[in-house]
C-alpha cells in the first residue's frame, strides 16, 4: 500500500467525485455535486487543495482525504476524509501518514471524532476562535489560521444560471463514481 496525491485529470475528478458521495451520502441532496465542482473549479485551480489517496497493491483506492491549505499558506486542514471500505483502518493508515508528513489540521465530526483523530497522530489539540477543538500534527504552527475556502451558494446559484455548466457538472461527476 502507498499514499500518493493526484495531479490533474480524469482520476483526480474521480476520486473527488467518490469522496463526495462518501462523505455526504446518497441522502445528500446536491451537495457532493456542489463539493465537487467547487473543489475542481475553485480550490485546485487556486492550488489550495490536494487530493490524497492510500492505495492497494493494484492501485485502487482504499481511502481518501481532500486536505485545503490555511489563509496563512502554513498548514492544511482536512476538510473531506472517507474509507471506501466496511473497515476505517484503511483512513486511519491515510490520515497517520498525512499527519506525519504534513502540517494538518483536522476538527472532529461525527465520523471522525477526537479519539479516531488522536490515533491517526493529531495530538496537540486547541480551540478555535469558536471554541471548538481542533487536533494539530506536530508540524502544524502553533497559531490557527482559517482554511481556505469557496462559497457554496455561489456554486448553486452557478448552477441555476448556468444549466449547461450544472449538466456538465453532473455528468462529470456520475462518470467519476462509474470509473472508481
Amino acid at each position: 500500500m502507498k499514499v500518493v496525491s493526484f495531479e490533474a485529470g480524469a482520476r483526480r475528478d474521480a476520486c473527488l467525485a467518490r469522496l463526495c458521495a462518501a462523505v455526504h451520502g446518497t441522502q445528500a441532496g446536491l451537495a457532493p455535486l456542489v463539493d465537487f465542482s467547487g473543489t475542481r473549479h475553485l480550490l485546485f485551480p487556486a492550488e489550495a487543495a490536494r487530493l490524497w489517496a492510500l492505495l492497494d497493491d493494484r492501485g485502487h483506492p482504499l481511502a481518501l482525504a481532500l486536505l485545503v491549505m490555511d489563509e496563512s499558506g502554513e498548514g492544511m486542514a482536512l476538510r473531506l476524509a472517507a474509507s471506501l471500505e466496511e473497515s476505517r483502518e484503511p483512513l486511519r493508515r491515510l490520515i497517520r501518514d498525512l499527519a506525519l508528513n504534513a502540517p494538518l489540521c483536522a476538527t472532529p465530526t461525527e465520523t471522525l471524532d477526537e479519539a479516531f483523530l488522536h490515533e491517526c497522530g493529531l495530538t496537540r489539540w486547541i480551540e478555535d476562535g469558536q471554541g471548538q477543538r481542533v487536533g494539530l500534527a506536530f508540524q502544524h504552527p502553533a497559531a490557527l489560521a482559517t482554511p481556505l475556502t469557496f462559497d457554496d451558494q455561489a456554486v448553486l446559484r452557478r448552477f441555476k444560471h448556468e444549466r449547461t455548466f450544472f449538466e456538465a457538472e453532473k455528468r462529470a461527476f456520475v462518470e467519476g463514481l462509474d470509473t472508481v
